[in-house]
């Protein structure tokens, strides 16, 4: 895994060593992505420039050394993932005349190049990458990312320059870097909890849509008006300059649709051990220590019994526990590590040691970002990173095997509620809203002691008021709006702000051919996955310079899935059926079925007891309203009734310190 960077001087300002050296300041921002070797590459005619910084996990020797030039000198390449079909591609190229030095797969990327082409190359591609590759010949650069998004790569434009790198880190070295957030994006931040693609919370900045290529000239210069950041095909139109979608979710959600799968239950079952045991073989290639995060769910589960399956050695696994029962899982998977015969490491933190994490948190993520299952996740990174360089995650089973509860909730909730009139509608949420939080509170703790596992402790007050803006929902899109949202009036809240488009909700009517269920999986793979799961996992692993492998998230396994009838996703009350229905074919029912918790973290009582003075410094009304950001108002009105017990605004609350907490790091 690496870190890359670089740019393109369209004024042609700088030499050759000024070049080098912005360049080498560029990726060396990026260090922690690649701590074990770093080199730089300049085309001082057409003013580009390369930084890379790498950390070596195939072909530990100077052969592996980036920037590279191709063999026959055409390309030169910044390469950031893995391309675990590296090998069988390798020999094809040889059979077909091709050359190599090392055994690196950089290498095989690039004769892939010279031998079909950029598109024609990616497409055979198995892995997660994100890459810049410079073509001398036609004076073209070319940025590409991976399938599903798990590497990222942002681009801009400012003062002649064209900018490019893996975090934004790199861009804010360069000496002709003027920042400027951009409200309309922070509105959207507001909303989600991350920033969607193409956006980032910079004007002309963006992410690449995964999945996609943009190519750039040498020649003249782009201007902003030039381009649209949202892929072709995708509502964007005719552009100079457009990312291209070499595939998408979209496509292999309508390929599934018309090409099912036929078989049976077992059959499915047994198709999916294949694809997805090949997945998780692919990703356990590597030079270097190799184990795995295991929390004890389905998906982190399976891919540990995968792997133990595949090996006589024992898999290290790594898992953090909570002293808190309500918020640990540590125990089941412990019991899961012992049942596999894993090399089993948990490391039990305090509420202290996890809220210490939150000051590194801002520089981390390089942009506003508040999932707070960050916190936990960098954690358990670190304590792997004492043992192994490589470890393989779960990530991505919700998404793509239907492991969110919304999928079942939303659907339920609409099922109901659009029998019911508008005026009744609005008569039973009236009523469920006219019950002060305390007193469903008290109802919950005391019904909470008959209700059955998978509902207890679920059902809340402040879960209550949510399902009272999902009661009235008029459509399907609006009540998946509300589910998804935090801050759902953002117009008050972020001030001089306007709507933009995004994928999440502007594109959603592309998929409304398929029910309700399977339109929120395709939209969650296609925005939630890349821009906040896999940002959360690609920050936290390169943070502490070890590199996390998703096995869930090979597009063949993705593509397969696609093909499989909601039934087999979906059984009953059961989420995620046929992935469970694989996992115990290798570990017993009784270890795995419990309520699905995730990384949850006792938000709501940090902000009120030991994150309360933190919180107070950065929501001051004097200080928001200096920097003219947010409403004062409405932010300190959530934070008297989250404090005084009325409301739980944590998560809306969460957004704002998230965003007030990385401001601080901006200045």
């Amino acid at each position: 895994m690496c870190g890359i960077a670089g740019f393109i001087d369209y004024k042609r300002r700088w030499g050759r060593q000024e070049l080098e050296k912005i360049a080498s300041e560029m990726a060396l921002a990026l260090r922690h992505r690649g701590p074990d070797d770093s080199g730089t590459w300049v085309d001082e005619k057409a003013g580009v420039a390369f930084g890379h910084c790498r950390l070596s996990i195939i072909d530990l020797s100077s052969a592996g050394h980036q920037p590279m030039v191709s063999e026959s000198g055409r390309y030169v390449i910044i390469y950031n993932g893995e391309v675990y079909n590296f090998q069988a591609l390798k020999e094809l190229l040889k059979s077909m005349g091709q050359r190599f030095r090392g055994h690196s797969d950089t290498e095989v990327v690039l004769a892939a190049i010279e031998q079909w082409g950029v598109s024609g190359a990616v497409n055979k591609f198995q892995g997660m990458f994100a890459f810049v590759l410079w073509d001398r010949f036609e004076r073209r650069l070319h940025l590409v990312r991976d399938r599903m998004g798990i590497k990222p790569i942002y681009y801009g434009w400012m003062d002649g320059l064209f900018l490019f790198g893996s975090e934004l880190k790199a861009f804010r070295t360069n000496p002709c870097w003027n920042s400027e957030i951009d409200r309309d994006v922070l509105a959207l931040f507001m909303r989600h909890s991350y920033i969607p693609s193409p956006y980032s919370i910079y004007r002309n900045v963006y992410k690449l849509f995964p999945g996609c290529i943009l190519s750039v000239d040498a020649k003249g210069g782009p201007r902003h008006n030039d381009f649209s950041p949202l892929p072709a095909g995708e509502g964007a139109g005719i552009h100079k300059l457009q990312p291209r979608p070499y595939w998408s979710i979209r496509k292999v959600a309508e390929e599934g649709r018309k090409n099912p799968f036929m078989g049976n239950e077992e059959e499915g079952i047994c198709q999916l051990q294949k694809i997805l045991g090949s997945a998780v073989t692919d990703r356990m290639i590597a030079d270097v220590p190799l184990g795995a995060f295991l929390s004890g769910g389905i998906d982190s589960s399976v891919v540990v019994a995968l792997m133990q399956s595949s090996t006589i050695k024992p898999v290290k696994t790594f898992t953090i526990g909570f002293h808190d029962a309500n918020y640990n899982e540590a125990k089941y998977a412990k019991d899961v590590a012992y049942y596999l015969g894993t090399d089993h490491t948990e490391l039990y933190i305090s509420p202290e040691e996890a809220v210490g994490v939150i000051p590194r948190l801002p520089m981390l993520y390089d942009e506003p970002f508040a999932d707070s299952s960050q916190i936990p996740t960098l954690m358990v990174y670190e304590l792997a990173k004492e043992n192994v360089k490589v470890g393989l995650s779960g990530d991505g089973g919700d998404e793509n095997f239907a492991g969110y509860n919304q999928y079942f909730l939303a659907t339920a909730i609409w099922n109901k509620t659009r029998l019911l009139s508008p005026s009744m509608r609005k008569l039973i949420a009236k009523g469920m809203a006219s019950v002060p939080l305390r007193s469903w509170e008290k109802f919950f703790r005391y019904t909470n002691k008959f209700v059955g596992r998978e509902l207890r402790n679920r059902m809340s007050g402040d879960a209550i008021h949510k399902a009272v803006d999902m009661i009235v929902a008029k459509t399907p899109d609006i009540l998946f709006r509300t589910l998804t949202s935090h801050w759902k009036q953002v117009e008050g809240l972020v001030l001089d702000a306007e709507h933009v488009p995004t994928e999440r909700f502007d594109s959603y009517a592309t998929v409304k051919k398929y029910n309700f269920a399977r339109r929120m999986m395709i939209t969650d793979l296609v925005t939630y996955l890349p821009d906040d799961i896999l940002v959360k996992v690609d920050r936290a692993s390169m943070g502490v310079s070890l590199e996390a492998r998703v096995p869930i998230l090979d597009h063949r396994v993705v593509e397969f899935v696609a093909r499989l009838p909601l039934s087999m996703l979906i059984k009953g009350n059961i989420r995620k059926y046929l992935l469970r229905r694989l996992l115990y074919k290798y570990v017993p029912m009784n270890l795995i079925e419990r309520p699905k918790r995730g990384f949850a973290l006792p938000l709501g009582e940090w902000l009120r007891g030991s994150l309360k003075d933190w919180a107070e410094s950065l929501l001051n009304e004097s200080r928001l309203r200096r920097e003219g950001y947010l409403s004062p108002t409405v932010v300190n009105d959530k934070w008297r009734e989250h404090l005084s017990g009325e409301r739980d605004w944590k998560y809306h609350l969460w957004n704002v310190l998230m965003f007030e907490a990385w401001l601080d790091g901006e200045r």
